[in-house]
């Protein structure tokens, strides 16, 4: 997904992750997604690391330089790891260190804090599971999916039969994407009929922050036009792509 997002590239990023709402398995994937869109400057991590499920952790956290932060659970069953990283994004908001945030979390209660932070003009990038909130989702301006994070074989053997099936649940986190695909071309098409295809890419990022080629089973944006010969046609010119709905 880079050959769209060319402008977010070199911005400053604040690497922020809940530790007790992602999973550490993932920890090096989420830092390479996250440094696509800017050099991380600041990477932290919040939970509470007295109690056993942070283990999983320590290992990766020295190796990729990721500064723990304590968070005592002081009441039974809540969840303060939340709060102290809400405090923690707002302070870094305001120091003006960084030009984007990367929130790791599938947890709705990040929902406000990344419309505030775009609200400030700021990039904001979330990385959760297939169940996050479709609220949080689109507070941010880009979000990607773990499950996009992890090999894929069995996607990459059955792209038309995944073609074919996709359609979009109830609560649309799951959809055939010829339809948004066809609305982002409109939204790009220049008077000649055709659209440029990292414009294109912007506008999907816009009707919908967790666009991802990887979805269905496609590295690239490019790939995923190209599984679509009937539909659309694409040309490469000037050092780019360009697509064009067929008649």
């Amino acid at each position: 997904m880079v050959e769209q997002f060319d402008d977010y590239n070199r911005k400053k990023i604040a690497l922020l992750i809940d530790g007790d709402n992602a999973q550490p398995t993932l920890i090096e994937k989420i830092s390479a997604e996250t440094s696509k869109h800017g050099p991380i400057t600041i990477r932290r991590i919040y939970g509470d690391w007295t109690t056993p499920n942070m283990n999983g952790w320590k290992e990766s956290l020295n190796n990729l330089a990721i500064q723990p932060i304590q968070q005592f659970r002081f009441t039974v069953g809540k969840n303060s790891t939340d709060s102290a990283m809400i405090i923690d994004a707002m302070d870094i908001l305001h120091s003006g260190r960084v030009e984007g945030f990367c929130i790791v979390s599938s947890d709705s209660d990040y929902t406000r804090l990344a419309t505030r932070i775009r609200e400030s003009g700021i990039f904001v990038m979330g990385i959760g599971e297939n169940k996050t909130p479709k609220a949080f989702v689109n507070a941010c301006n880009i979000f990607i999916y773990t499950e996009n994070l992890t090999p894929k074989s069995t996607v990459l053997k059955n792209r038309a039969e995944l073609k074919s099936s996709l359609t979009t649940d109830e609560n649309g986190k799951v959809q055939n994407p010829i339809s948004l695909l066809k609305e982002a071309y409109e939204m790009a098409m220049r008077e000649d009929g055709w659209a440029q295809l990292g414009t294109a890419g912007d506008y999907l990022r816009q009707l919908d922050p967790s666009f991802d080629p990887r979805t269905y089973g496609y590295k690239q944006l490019s790939q995923l036009i190209r599984a679509y010969p009937d539909l659309f046609e694409l040309k490469s010119q000037d050092n780019g792509f360009y697509i064009k709905i067929k008649e």
